[in-house]
């Protein structure tokens, strides 16, 4: 007859929810697994699947009550460090998103906006194209399954223990954040660059014939220039897109790094 202790059954159910816990944070907020046009079930199910292959190397574990008071402190701090390495990949996709809308607002576009499931709010047609763009990419280049091996190697760099985080990890979160702008600017600067050049040779062009109706030719003009110039980068775009989530899977692993509690 097989007898299982209070002691070895708490070990047991904390060896599975801790590391679930900081799966299913990341799940809820990372790119793609997170879109909340997946279904909460789904999400769960792969989170459970993870979690039983994940759990059997993770290093030793806290000899705690995880429905105790400290246990519940550990679990609150899996799930922080879990959304905090999801949130780090998310930037990457909302400077592409931003992009998106300095191209647009530019171009005159700004009025053709639509639904964004991911973020529940109203977004561009260009930012929505290159959101979808950069989704493909992330797909067809596996960085989906990279940003898991990330999760799972966070194990070894940031072990689950009593101890409280460091708030230094989530400093390098909030410089990290930065990116979104910088990398929205960088992306959109051919665009945004030429429709300058255009609204400059618009603006000569009412000075010189005044009797010409700006906003009759501007609107047409600028979209079209937009869209052209869209056309020529577009074949460009992929490396840069690459090397911006490549930066975003290592901005996960420095701030797995500098969660680390000071010893």
């Amino acid at each position: 007859m097989i007898t299982l202790t209070s002691a070895e059954l708490n070990t047991w159910i904390a060896s599975f929810l801790w590391p679930l816990t900081r799966i299913l944070g990341l799940i809820s907020v990372a790119p793609l697994f997170g879109n909340v046009s997946v279904p909460a079930r789904v999400k769960i199910s792969l989170g459970i699947m993870l979690a039983l292959i994940i759990a059997p190397t993770v290093p030793a574990l806290p000899a705690m009550d995880p429905m105790s008071p400290a246990g519940l402190l550990i679990l609150v701090q899996q799930l922080l460090i879990g959304l905090t390495m999801g949130f780090a990949m998310r930037i990457v996709f909302a400077g592409v998103e931003m992009a998106g809308e300095i191209t647009g607002m530019t171009m005159g576009l700004g009025f053709a906006s639509f639904f964004d499931p991911q973020t529940r709010a109203r977004s561009s047609a260009i930012s929505q194209f290159l959101a979808l763009l950069i989704l493909m990419i992330y797909l067809s280049t596996n960085l989906h399954l990279v940003v898991l091996s990330t999760l799972a190697q966070s194990f070894e760099l940031l072990p689950i223990s009593s101890n409280f985080v460091s708030t230094e990890g989530f400093f390098q979160v909030v410089k990290w954040g930065g990116r979104i702008f910088s990398a929205g600017v960088q992306l959109s600067l051919p665009m945004v660059a030429a429709l300058l050049m255009t609204n400059i040779a618009l603006g000569i062009l009412t000075r010189a014939a005044p009797q010409l109706n700006i906003f009759g030719i501007g609107f047409p003009i600028t979209i079209g220039v937009g869209f052209i110039m869209i056309a020529i980068v577009l074949p460009y775009l992929m490396n840069p897109f690459i090397n911006l989530m490549q930066e975003g899977i290592d901005a996960m692993g420095r701030i797995t790094v500098a969660l680390a509690p000071l010893e």
